[in-house]
């Protein structure tokens, strides 16, 4: 059974300069706290509903990420803020949005495994995410009439 127990950003006190729980659990999101929470660094966010079997198997590995990492590991529940789910367009769960200050630089889709998000997430530490997402703005804005 999963350590991760629902929980949002209000229910405890993060170390300073940190949004990670203390306990290295995943930190629920709500319409609240998102914006707050995916300001500043790297932050590594999960779209998920609790009908959802995917969800429930990549839970474990967000687990993992958030003790390993200093990273932001976070979770909305698209059923109860189904506003946030609009807002960044997402279609299916599990959706993972990787956010480098408050900027969205990766979207993925379905279960992961703990060596492709690490991957993912040094990529957006490193700002290669960031670049990508930027050229393929510029490219979309040529192609505009």
């Amino acid at each position: 059974m999963s350590r991760w127990a629902r929980r949002t950003s209000q229910d405890f006190l993060f170390p300073p300069g940190s949004m990670t729980d203390p306990a290295g659990l995943p930190v629920e999101l709500t319409d609240a706290t998102f914006d707050s929470v995916i300001a500043e660094g790297v932050a590594l966010v999960d779209f998920w509903a609790s009908w959802c079997a995917p969800c429930h198997a990549l839970i474990p590995v967000l687990e993992e990420l958030a003790e390993e990492r200093s990273d932001t590991v976070a979770m909305v529940d698209v059923s109860e803020f189904p506003g946030l789910g609009d807002r960044f367009r997402v279609t299916s769960l599990p959706t993972l949005l990787v956010f480098r200050d408050g900027v969205e630089v990766k979207k993925l889709f379905g279960v992961k495994n703990r060596r492709q998000l690490n991957n993912v997430l040094d990529e957006a530490r490193s700002g290669m995410g960031e670049r990508q997402s930027t050229r393929l703005m510029t490219v979309m804005s040529r192609c505009a009439p």
